[in-house]
């Protein structure tokens, strides 16, 4: 099987890894609550580690994994929250990247959500492009681009 961590679990990716077959869990990361208690409520975690907050993971003391997934929070309607939303996202990448850099997983799935590609006219793509270029992935698919 596929071996994958869950970044900012909001169980999307999972539910699609599972529906396929031949994937494990070896983890997840949720901030919220709620959120860690539905995801809980719906998968079986049993034997899968657990963070709180993706600043915490220390990415030498995770299993080997082969595919890294994140969602990112929502982005709302207004302007101005949805600026401070990028700003979240961005920072989500950063850690994405750090574990990445240390894990190396032969793949990463990034949600993609409204405004990432056009924010301050595609630089905020362009960083986390650079930031996420440490030699994995080998090549980027946009999917449901907006």
């Amino acid at each position: 099987s596929i071996k994958f961590f869950d970044m900012f679990a909001g169980g999307g990716f999972r539910s699609g890894l599972e529906a396929i077959g031949g994937f494990e869990c070896v983890g997840y990361c949720e901030i919220d609550k709620y959120a860690k208690q539905a995801y809980e409520a719906i998968y079986d975690t049993g034997g899968e580690l657990y963070f709180d907050d993706a600043r915490k993971i220390v990415p030498e003391q995770l299993p080997d994994f082969d595919l890294l997934v994140g969602g990112f929070p929502d982005s709302p309607s207004q302007s101005q929250e949805q600026e401070k939303d990028l700003t979240i996202q961005e920072e989500a990448v950063f850690e994405i990247a750090r574990i990445a850099a240390v894990k190396k997983p032969k793949y990463i799935f990034l949600e993609n959500v409204p405004g990432m590609l056009n924010h301050d006219k595609g630089r905020t793509f362009e960083t986390i492009l650079n930031t996420l270029n440490t030699g994995s992935p080998k090549s980027i698919k946009l999917f449901g681009e907006r």
